[in-house]
């Protein structure tokens, strides 16, 4: 199952929801509300040091659970997000993220900065275009191998009816209806 659609940056570019979330707006991180602020403040940053945290985009209520690492990293090891993805260093009393994912069909990168102590700031969605390309490329394969499957089912469904056929056609309906039976 492809997970993206056609074409995504038609989609991003016209779809009310990623038009709202590309203009860079008001974010919030939501972890741990119930929690005093201090330490919210302590586990946004470990958090982020472990590549995950939690936004929210104020204006539109959208939360965003992200992970800041490459889109194509997936391995059980236990990984540390780069400045790429993480940057505390930037400007003192922020922390700089990144974070590539797959929304609604769309390849985009999550960008923004968040102040370490009122733990909001300014974020938005940008176009993966690199990204978009490559799951493009993937759903493509898997839509190809799909119909490849589809045709050599069709092609040996066929020659089993033609075998059926020349042994015996009057018998050939009641045996082929039990074979594409016990097919599925």
């Amino acid at each position: 199952m492809p997970r993206v659609v056609p074409d995504q940056r038609s989609k991003f570019e016209n779809e009310e929801f990623f038009r709202k979330l590309s203009r860079e707006c008001e974010i919030k991180y939501t972890g741990f509300r119930d929690r005093p602020h201090e330490e919210r403040q302590a586990r946004f940053q470990n958090a982020c040091r472990d590549g995950r945290s939690e936004v929210a985009f104020v204006a539109t209520g959208t939360n965003l659970s992200l992970q800041f690492f490459p889109a194509h990293q997936h391995s059980d090891q236990r990984q540390v997000p780069t400045r790429e993805y993480v940057d505390f260093e930037r400007e003192t009393g922020k922390v700089y993220l990144r974070a590539p994912m797959i929304l609604n069909g769309v390849c985009v990168i999550w960008r923004g900065w968040i102040d370490l102590h009122r733990l909001d700031g300014m974020g938005y969605l940008e176009y993966d275009e690199e990204r978009a390309q490559h799951e493009d490329a993937l759903a493509q394969a898997a839509f190809e191998e799909a119909r490849r499957r589809t045709r050599d089912f069709e092609d040996r469904d066929r020659s089993h009816r033609e075998d059926l056929e020349v042994l015996n056609p009057a018998k050939a309906a009641a045996v082929f209806s039990t074979c594409i039976l016990s097919n599925l």
